[in-house]
């Protein structure tokens, strides 16, 4: 049984309706500041902490005076605008009562389906985390249209999720889990306490009701479900509207938990280890030991470059002899790898004209 204490990395989705009042269209203050608590509780016990947080738009409606029906693109965007300022103010000061620093990170649906914004949007949470920061990911509801938007944040904290590495989400919800039929209609729903498998039967289960604030209904949170499951993370429903949701979590409160298919991080090796590689780096001995042991590849282990390929894409690793140590998502596209094969990372910046990247390949873009 998945409990939020074993989480070594947790993502935490919050809806619009947990942080707006759905009345007046303010802000809940004191639902916000429990959850900062048990944001510092998990830290405190070595737990890293992403929140992926909507709201943005419903804090710009109501301060931009627009009704509470159904807005257009341009509404949309505009209220997010304004939002997106209250809403990292709040966050900003909640944590910061507690000495966490805040960061925003938006994102579309385009920085996962891109290779190149993936990498970049989980070098970005990798280093906020590591420097002591919660990162607060919302959709970029600015720029967003329609065709490069996710739609709902359930499906995002799952992408985050997978593309952190976390091995724990909770999805902080209206309801208190996954039933067999709408309770709120049928009076002999039941809910599950755990989902080994998705299976056809369950998803025949998913309705599609959702809040007046959100548009996520329980379809879009198996669909998370189906997300965060394959790429190695739990995942758990529960009621969120509590004052420290987390700790009732932990204590015992109701919710559905989805076991995920495997270890994260093996996961995603072998996502790497599956794609077709568009070049190739052959790197000397002292290289190879370093890679068998779990090192990432620095250009000065390179030899030679070969292959025209770009920052981000798969590219095949060999040694001097030929034989093939595994593969990894480069750094640098081919034409600066090549620039700076044999140097030291104090070396390439006159080289290339910026400050390095960092390694040609990060252990944890390798499959080895």
């Amino acid at each position: 049984m998945a409990t939020v204490s074993k989480a070594k990395r947790l993502v935490i989705k919050i809806g619009s309706a947990l942080l707006v009042d759905r009345v007046t269209g303010d802000l809940r203050a004191d639902w916000l500041r429990s959850l900062a608590e048990d944001v510092v509780r998990l830290r405190a016990r070595g737990t890293d902490v992403i929140l992926v947080s909507s709201g943005s738009i419903a804090l710009g409606r109501g301060v931009l005076g627009l009704p509470a029906t159904e807005l257009s693109l341009e509404q949309s965007q505009a209220a997010a605008a304004v939002g997106q300022i209250r809403l990292a103010g709040a966050y900003d000061k909640a944590l910061g009562a507690h000495g966490i620093i805040s960061a925003q990170v938006l994102v579309t649906l385009e920085d996962s389906a891109d290779r190149r914004r993936y990498l970049n949007s989980r070098a970005t949470l990798e280093q906020l985390l590591r420097l002591g920061a919660v990162p607060i990911v919302n959709e970029n509801d600015t720029v967003a249209t329609d065709e490069i938007r996710y739609g709902d944040n359930d499906r995002m904290a799952a992408q985050v999720a997978v593309t952190a590495g976390a091995d724990q989400l909770i999805l902080l919800s209206d309801v208190d889990g996954f039933y067999t039929a709408n309770p709120a209609q049928d009076p002999d729903a039941t809910r599950y306490d755990v989902i080994e498998m998705i299976t056809p039967e369950i998803e025949a289960m998913a309705g599609d009701a959702g809040s007046g604030l959100s548009k996520g209904g329980m379809k879009t949170k198996l669909l998370a479900a189906k997300t965060a499951t394959a790429g190695g993370c739990d995942m758990a429903i529960t009621q969120g509207a509590v004052l420290h949701p987390i700790k009732a979590l932990e204590e015992g409160a109701a919710a559905t938990w989805f076991l995920a298919q495997g270890d994260p991080q093996q996961k995603r090796k072998a996502w790497i280890a599956a794609m077709k590689p568009r070049g190739r780096v052959v790197v000397d001995a002292g290289a190879a030991k370093a890679l068998r042991s779990g090192s990432s590849l620095l250009p000065a282990g390179v030899l030679l470059v070969s292959g025209k390929f770009g920052r981000g894409d798969p590219v095949e690793v060999v040694d001097e002899a030929g034989r093939t140590l595994g593969q990894g998502l480069t750094r640098y596209d081919g034409a600066d790898a090549q620039k700076i094969s044999g140097l030291r990372l104090d070396q390439i910046e006159p080289v290339l004209g910026h400050a390095a990247r960092g390694p040609l390949m990060h252990r944890d873009d390798m499959a080895f």
